[in-house]
């Protein structure tokens, strides 16, 4: 077995919430757990500063985060892949090709 000594790395689907530093976007990871006591959901959130190398990343875009060694003093994910495009940016392209 050659995966001995290698770690399993953690990935999450979050909504990329804040788009302010160069490389870096905020994601927010939302889970759902059952109350211990009275058995009702309840929404959990996280945020997570997380590395985007290519800048393509937008606001309301949907993506799919791995962990990964520390860049920085916050960033311990960077961005895996986009899952989903912002709600804008399809209508837009589904715009501009009724157009032509």
């Amino acid at each position: 077995m050659d995966t001995i000594g290698q770690k399993r790395k953690t990935t999450k689907v979050g909504k990329v919430v804040a788009k302010k530093m160069k490389k870096t976007v905020t994601v927010q990871v939302e889970r759902q757990i059952r109350h211990p006591l009275y058995r009702k959901t309840i929404r959990r959130k996280q945020t997570f500063l997380v590395h985007d190398e290519t800048e393509k990343c937008k606001l309301g875009d949907i993506v799919r985060i791995i962990e990964t060694r520390p860049i920085s003093k916050m960033k311990r994910w960077r961005v895996l892949k986009i899952v989903g495009l912002t709600p804008a940016a399809t209508a837009s392209e589904i715009d501009s090709g009724e157009l032509k």
